[in-house]
């Protein structure tokens, strides 16, 4: 017996069950997630930034900016994001954070720097949820970089060394925003050198 999951899931499934067709632009969307630490069992999200990429361009008018009401507070970390409790942003909850994440990414491939960690806050919060994980193809701007120097695996290079390297200029870093549109530039800069379509 199949399970009854809610309509936001199955729309979100229903993404992969259409056959692109061959003049489809490949659609990527860089993300990144602000969250209360480093352990996706305990931290939660605090903020969601995206946006999407076509061929060599940022689409800045196809983005998305989240902040989450915060159940769990930790000030040493609001000291790094700068996310008050309160502050000025509309705060929603995390299950409307994450429905509205959905819609925007549906079928694009994720991209993102260290983006096994992103993927899995979200997984956890699609777990609470009671639906499964993301289906969603990824691409790690850490692991391109590997790839292009010919680097080992454990060889790792944060976002600010690739910026540094690439000569990308950073803005709002520590914003979830901020950070998937520094990543975004980052990841042209690897696709062209990696002649990724």
């Amino acid at each position: 017996m199949s399970k009854d999951y809610p309509k936001f899931w199955e729309n979100y499934l229903e993404t992969f069950e259409n056959k692109p067709n061959v003049s489809d632009q490949k659609r990527y969307v860089v993300f990144d997630c602000e969250t209360t630490g480093l352990d996706h069992r305990k931290d939660v999200i605090l903020s969601i930034g995206a946006v999407a990429v076509i061929d060599s361009s940022v689409l800045v008018n196809d983005s998305l900016e989240l902040f989450l009401k915060q159940e769990l507070y930790k000030p040493e970390v609001a000291f790094i994001h700068g996310i008050l409790k309160e502050g000025k942003e509309e705060k929603i909850v995390e299950a409307e954070a994450i429905i509205r994440f959905l819609e925007f990414i549906k079928n694009a491939t994720l991209v993102g720097h260290n983006v096994n960690f992103d993927i899995e806050m979200i997984n956890q919060a699609l777990k609470r949820l009671n639906v499964g994980k993301l289906k969603n193809d990824s691409m790690d701007t850490d692991a391109m970089y590997q790839k292009f120097k010919g680097l080992q695996e454990d060889q790792h290079s944060s976002l600010d060394e690739l910026c540094k390297i690439l000569k990308v200029e950073k803005s709002d870093r520590h914003t979830a925003s901020g950070d998937a549109f520094i990543t975004a530039l980052v990841f042209l800069k690897l696709k062209k050198r990696l002649a990724i379509k």
